[in-house]
């Protein structure tokens, strides 16, 4: 793997397409045309969306403050804040990585497992880079945590990292994809199925501690105590293999991820059990 930026092939699941944001689809937007038959990108307009990125930030934090902004306008307000923050959010993601590679159990667990099939992570192919989200015509806000390249190695959203522990969930899920590619031949985008997909993030999801009942409830605001866990992972299983370019829809995804479910949510390896 080398220290090139990576350019990730496997998204990270918990951001793909986020529920905290969901703004009504516009009328008369100016869009930008997606080549894949995806929804369109939408573009930001002053006069329709009440974000103008020429003036200051207080007369735009106070258009969100007095409801002058809509849902769509707050969105490109939060994406020009994470540019201008980009060199401040990058150096914090930095830290919360350095950290995790000395301290943090579980990193350093996989980063061992990793180094046992001839494979190496570090901050070297770690990266931390502001990952920019996208608001297509349909209403849906696209983002993501991070993501896995085998050529490359691990990218870290900085803009999307909310803390140490955040940061210790996106790294130990790629990290999973990483000692998946490596003990395996995977099949990443789907040419044959997505079958390999499904699995790989479905133990990713299990295994990096991004499902447990802490981090939804108080992060997700999901309080469910019956099957919470097996309903955390099949959820965001099902969001990321939508992310690849070979799914058509959330049917197929689904079908996918039900396919390999019984078989992948038992594989715990290389840990003995579930621990986060």
């Amino acid at each position: 793997m080398s220290s090139q930026p990576p350019n990730p092939a496997v998204s990270e699941g918990t951001s793909s397409t986020s529920s905290q944001t969901q703004p009504s689809p516009p009328t008369a937007a100016k869009t930008t045309l997606d080549t894949k038959g995806f929804p369109a990108i939408m573009q930001n307009d002053p006069k329709r969306t009440g974000f103008d990125p020429k003036t200051s930030f207080w007369i735009n934090y106070f258009k969100v403050l007095t409801g002058s902004m809509t849902t769509e306008g707050q969105f490109h307000f939060r994406e020009t804040m994470y540019k201008e923050n980009e060199e401040k959010d990058c150096k914090r993601c930095e830290g919360y990585r350095d950290w995790a590679l000395k301290y943090s159990p579980t990193v350093r667990f996989m980063q061992d497992k990793i180094y046992a099939l001839n494979g190496k992570l570090d901050k070297t192919n770690i990266v931390c880079a502001r990952c920019p989200a996208r608001l297509t015509e349909d209403g849906q806000v696209h983002r993501q945590a991070g993501g896995f390249d085998p050529n490359t190695g691990i990218l870290i959203c900085s803009n999307e990292v909310v803390d140490q522990g955040h940061l210790e969930d996106t790294l130990a899920h790629e990290m999973v994809h990483a000692w998946d590619h490596l003990r395996w031949k995977m099949d990443w985008v789907g040419d044959k199925d997505l079958k390999h997909a499904a699995c790989t993030e479905i133990r990713a999801s299990m295994l990096s501690g991004e499902c447990r009942w802490t981090r939804e409830a108080f992060t997700r605001h999901n309080f469910t105590l019956t099957q919470q866990f097996q309903d955390c992972v099949r959820r965001r299983a099902v969001q990321s293999v939508m992310a690849r370019p070979r799914c058509k829809d959330d049917v197929q995804a689904t079908k996918a991820v039900n396919q390999v479910w019984d078989s992948c949510f038992s594989d715990t390896r290389p840990f003995d059990d579930v621990y986060r």
